[in-house]
């Protein structure tokens, strides 16, 4: 779980992820398990916070079964698709969910 003091600190990061999931129709459910992976992996760097808000949606998609193309939210959150792939399945494992393996 995470602090209200996390929430508060990446309030910008969570709007932006808000907006995103918002373009893309997202459930509730894929909404608060992007937010969940995104703050349980928050880069330092203001550069991949970006790149991880998109894989982190996109995994939230997955789990939810909200499931949306990488490219679908690459462009949604003004990102490359290989920011995604490069990043989804860690975000998962980190979180201690298997990534689908098709």
């Amino acid at each position: 779980m995470h602090s209200a003091r996390d929430r508060i600190e990446y309030e910008q990061w969570l709007e932006e992820l808000e907006t995103v999931a918002e373009r893309l129709e997202l459930s509730t459910e894929a909404r608060s398990c992007a937010v969940d992976l995104f703050l349980a992996d928050v880069p330092e760097d203001d550069r991949s916070k970006r790149a991880v808000l998109a894989a982190s949606v996109y995994a939230g998609s997955l789990v939810a079964g909200d499931g949306r193309t990488q490219g679908t939210v690459a462009d949604a959150a003004d990102v490359s698709r290989l920011s995604i792939q490069s990043r989804w399945k860690d975000l998962l494992e980190r979180a201690g969910l298997e990534p689908p393996r098709w």
